[in-house]
């Protein structure tokens, strides 16, 4: 995830834009995922946008063993997911790697999204060819290297094919923008809102008013104003 491919790298641009797209969000819960060799819930399901996106920022490379679990972490979020009442259950799953770990195979973890009624949107993050890639010398520092992109785009088309979603590529930021907002207008759901209005019965007070006139013009009429043959 520290390729340079897209700017400024896949990772960052990956959190900034996810970040856009929970900040977009009205009423909906969401958590978040991370994996690499293994996978845990970072956020359970919630409508605190602030944390999710304070969370997101917070991601590093490094953060779990190396590898690429692809099968676990689809796992942790379906069974976050599972039991949501929500009309539409959504996974968005990104990653740049081939799955080589985990204990869970990825066509079974989407086998059982798919037994939930969850669609997952897999996303491949990355260019075609060679990527820019940092490493860290403890003698000259840091200097860059050139590595084949390599991304399972099989078992993510396959991923996506089982639970209902679709699968997408992102070589660059633009394209990963586009990508979350496709996903966006692809799970509009509506929501019935029942609108209560109180209405307060004022006509009394004129109604009062009117009859006090009514009073007042019957005794003056009999009385000072009273026309005399």
């Amino acid at each position: 995830m520290l390729a340079e491919d897209i700017r400024p790298n896949r990772i960052e641009a990956a959190k900034e834009v996810a970040a856009g797209f929970v900040q977009g969000r009205r009423n909906d819960r969401i958590g978040l995922v991370i994996f690499a060799g293994r996978a845990f819930t970072q956020c359970p399901l919630t409508t605190d946008y602030g944390i999710v996106v304070s969370l997101l920022e917070k991601l590093e490379v490094g953060m779990i063993e190396d590898g690429t679990a692809i099968g676990s972490g689809l796992g942790v979020a379906v069974k976050r997911l599972k039991d949501s009442q929500a009309k539409s259950k959504v996974i968005i799953l990104l990653t740049d790697g081939r799955n080589n770990r985990g204990e869970i195979d990825p066509k079974t973890a989407a086998d059982l999204a798919a037994a939930y009624s969850i669609k997952v949107y897999t996303i491949g993050a990355g260019k075609e060819g060679l990527a820019r890639y940092p490493i860290d010398d403890p003698v000259f520092g840091r200097r860059y290297v050139q590595i084949q992109v390599d991304i399972d785009e099989e078992t993510l088309k396959s991923i996506a094919q089982i639970s209902g979603g679709r699968y997408f590529r992102a070589t660059d930021r633009s394209s990963l923008e586009t990508i979350y907002r496709e996903i966006d207008q692809l799970e509009k759901t509506e929501i019935e809102v029942t609108e209560f209005t109180r209405y307060s019965e004022w006509f009394h007070y004129p109604l009062a008013f009117a009859l006090v006139l009514l009073l007042c013009e019957i005794i003056f009429r009999n009385s000072w104003l009273r026309k005399l043959p």
